[in-house]
């Protein structure tokens, strides 16, 4: 079993950012929702947990404290622990806190090791500091990563991704790094600049380039790309993630926090939760169909002997396939369906054309 944990919480929005988070809560805030996820463990948790993430929002600005006694005998005894931490979270104390809480495993949220990028993002933190951050992190937590986002509008005095990925890379050392493209989400800070026209975002084109650079520059350093966004060395994958994209269930408990178990997907909304029941076709086809987003790929006949509900799609499938392999989208390596570079690109449109026409 998995388990996500979301906290919306932060100190600022950033410009960019739309997800469930808020500033400004109070302390007693805080403390009344770790009480609250903590009592949902123990009525809806009961099976041994192999992955559990901490997401945000960011987790650090609450007492976890109660909840790490809460999860403490929930958890399987190789499981992997992810907090999401923010630069300016990180303590000696707090790292501390969360090595005797049984997390093994730190993602940082940096977005930029460039200044002035940082500076537009509406990020409270600097280079310097998340890089201080990050090898103090590194000696509690050797399985540890951060995240970085491409494609952004940077001001012009800013460093190119050439210039600076290199070199934390050489100096980092992570096990993990996330590396996202920009999505521009409506109601946001970037969203509202950009329409008065304060900003110009970048053209895909020049996107895609960011997200190709980066790609060959990790993988110099020896970090592979193993699912869209995601690089690690060998045997450093994210479990929590890998877990979902092998369309495996995980429990999400929180406000904003998503979750599937068994036929149900749930949606924390405030101290709610809303349930949405799939069908067994629409089940297996959202579980299986996540794993072309990753390096190991899809592969058919394996989704059909785990969800025989799909025999009916593997003639469609098979035809649209073929036609993406002759694109140059897709290439196939054991059995399973494995995307090109060039595949990654258009994964959305990709996955799309392996659902059933008319729907399910």
């Amino acid at each position: 079993m998995n388990l996500y944990v979301h906290f919306p919480f932060c100190r600022s929005k950033c410009a960019y950012c739309a997800l469930k988070s808020r500033a400004g809560s109070t302390a007693g805030d805080r403390a009344a929702y770790v009480a609250r996820i903590a009592d949902e463990v123990r009525k809806r948790v009961s099976a041994k947990l192999d992955t559990v993430y901490f997401g945000g929002g960011t987790p650090a600005l609450c007492d976890l404290r109660p909840l790490f006694d809460t999860l403490r005998g929930n958890l399987a005894p190789d499981a992997e622990f992810t907090v999401e931490l923010h630069p300016s979270d990180v303590t000696p104390d707090l790292l501390a806190c969360l090595a005797e809480g049984g997390v093994n495993r730190i993602s940082l949220g940096v977005q930029s090791f460039d200044d002035a990028t940082l500076a537009r993002m509406g990020r409270s933190h600097t280079s310097a500091e998340a890089v201080e951050a990050f090898e103090s992190i590194k000696r509690v937590f050797p399985n540890s990563g951060f995240d970085i986002i491409v494609g952004y509008p940077a001001p012009a005095e800013s460093a190119p991704l050439r210039t600076w990925l290199t070199p934390i890379l050489e100096r980092l050392n992570p096990a993990h790094v996330s590396v996202y493209s920009l999505i521009r989400e409506p109601a946001t800070l970037l969203d509202r600049d950009v329409r008065q026209g304060k900003i110009a975002l970048p053209d895909d084109d020049v996107a895609l380039d960011e997200v190709a650079e980066a790609e060959r520059i990790l993988a110099a350093a020896g970090l592979q790309r193993y699912e869209i966004s995601n690089y690690a060395r060998p045997g450093m994958e994210c479990r929590h993630n890998c877990a979902v994209w092998r369309g495996e269930d995980y429990a999400g408990l929180g406000d904003g926090a998503h979750g599937r178990e068994g036929f149900v997907r749930t949606t924390g909304e405030g101290d709610i939760y809303s349930r949405e029941t799939l069908s067994p076709l629409a089940d297996a086809l959202e579980r299986e169909l996540l794993a072309l987003r990753t390096r190991w790929g899809f592969d058919p006949d394996a989704a059909v002997r785990r969800h025989p509900v799909l025999e009916q799609c593997r003639t469609a499938w098979m035809r649209e396939l073929a036609f993406d392999e002759a694109q140059g989208l897709v290439f196939r390596r054991d059995g399973a369906y494995v995307l090109t570079s060039r595949g990654r690109e258009v994964c959305d449109a990709v996955t799309e054309g392996l659902y059933p026409l008319g729907g399910y």
